[in-house]
């Protein structure tokens, strides 16, 4: 067999690998991820000039120590739980757990509270991704569901009260998120399905009118006249979510990461177990065979934007709702990172789950890099990056294969459905 042979045969394998086995794949990337990360702050290190080595290797002095970065990437972002007097490599076998850890510690809260925001805004990317349309306007998608959230709470809030009065305005608000995102990806939606606009093109365009539209609002009719900054007034705490576990300071609420999960598990079951879900999966698969089979295309299309703003715009509400109390502008890039998020779940609702949970880890565990080592900001940013890199490239390449190889090669039906077959019968 000739080596482009090989390689086709080991891509193809690689689109039609299990669940099990793709997990397998971005647990050994992750790690080769860390062993190169490790090697580069190493050189750096040795490159770098600093009064107080970290470390010292034949003879050289080294700047930064790769296992307390890492240490403080991944086991910072929980809190750091891990006794500094447990060195088992050096036969010292002290409790695991540090004295006086506090597993409701903030740190913790903070990655949650990321990742929460990151499980609304990968799904909504999965499945419109699921559905063939590539929705590069989450980030738009949420800031408007964020911003009709806190106007609209701030005209009713006043007058509901009680804690029935934070359910109703709970459900109000993550409604109202729901339904200015979706009705702000409905216009990509339908440019695409009735004037066969490009997607890409028009989601990014209308990124930058979601940014231009909530600044002019944020600073002029609904701004805080007690602030400097561009943000409306903040919601009474009875329009918020509740702190129920953490700290009301940690801006977290298990409350929503649980709303989170089940929204997860709701749009999996929607794609897998509907006949809506079925067509949107038909029609990312294999568009043409889907409209011969019976399926309205333009209702397709749609169906899977709006739905995909919805979602990412109930995550700007629970932004508003949880992290921040009100609307301010300068929202973080969530809609961006649920990109990458979703391409690291293979655009599976329930692998968005564990992607979230890592991507909101590297992203708390950098704080905590920047702030405890000497490490310089830069080469924390390529260290997350070169691991988000390595984790997401097979699936990456797995989606690309999808479309590229042939179909004698094996592949079936399953690769942009999730690794999930689709079966009539």
């Amino acid at each position: 067999m000739k080596l482009p042979e090989r390689l086709a045969d080991r891509w193809a394998r690689l689109v039609t690998a299990s669940a099990f086995e793709r997990l397998l794949i971005s647990g050994a990337a992750l790690v080769l991820s860390i062993l190169v990360g490790g090697v580069l702050i190493l050189v750096a290190g040795v490159i770098a000039e600093c009064p107080n080595p970290a470390l010292s290797m034949l003879g050289v002095s080294v700047c930064y120590d790769p296992i307390a970065v890492f240490d403080k990437l991944f086991l910072g972002a929980l809190g750091d739980p891990i006794n500094p007097a447990f060195k088992p490599f050096q036969g010292q076998f002290a409790w695991i757990i540090r004295p006086g850890f506090d597993p409701l510690n903030g740190q913790l809260a903070t990655t949650l509270s990321e990742t929460t925001i990151l499980l609304f805004a990968g799904v909504a990317v999965a499945i419109a991704f699921r559905a063939g349309i590539f929705n590069i306007g989450a980030q738009g998608q949420l800031v408007v569901g964020a911003l009709a959230t806190a106007i609209v709470l701030l005209q009713v809030a006043p007058h509901i009260t009680g804690a029935i009065g934070t359910i109703v305005l709970l459900i109000a608000g993550l409604f109202v998120g729901a339904a200015a995102g979706g009705l702000f990806a409905a216009i990509p939606g339908a440019l695409l399905a009735y004037a066969d606009a490009n997607e890409v093109i028009t989601t990014i365009m209308l990124n930058f009118v979601a940014t231009a539209v909530a600044l002019y609002l944020a600073s002029n009719q609904f701004k805080d006249p007690e602030s400097f900054a561009n943000q409306t007034v903040p919601l009474p705490d009875h329009a918020l979510f509740p702190n129920i576990v953490f700290q009301p300071r940690d801006d977290f609420s298990l409350i929503a990461l649980v709303l989170a999960g089940l929204f997860l598990v709701a749009i999996w079951y929607l794609l897998n177990h509907t006949s809506l879900g079925f067509d949107i999966r038909t029609s990312g698969l294999q568009p043409q065979a889907a409209e011969y089979g019976g399926v309205d295309s333009k209702r397709t299309v749609m169906a899977g934007m709006v739905l995909s703003g919805a979602l990412a715009g109930i995550g700007g509400a629970v932004y508003v709702l949880m992290v921040l109390g009100n609307f301010q502008t300068g929202v973080p890039g969530y809609g961006f990172d649920g990109i990458t998020v979703s391409i690291l779940a293979g655009n599976n609702p329930l692998g968005v789950g564990f992607a979230g949970l890592l991507f909101g880890v590297l992203k708390s565990g950098s704080i905590v890099v920047d702030v405890g080592t000497d490490v310089p900001p830069q080469l924390v940013g390529v260290l997350r990056g070169l691991i988000i890199l390595f984790v997401a490239m097979p699936e990456f390449f797995r989606l690309i294969g999808t479309y590229v190889l042939p179909e004698e090669t094996g592949r079936g039906p399953a690769a942009t459905d999730g690794g999930e077959v689709i079966d009539d019968e």
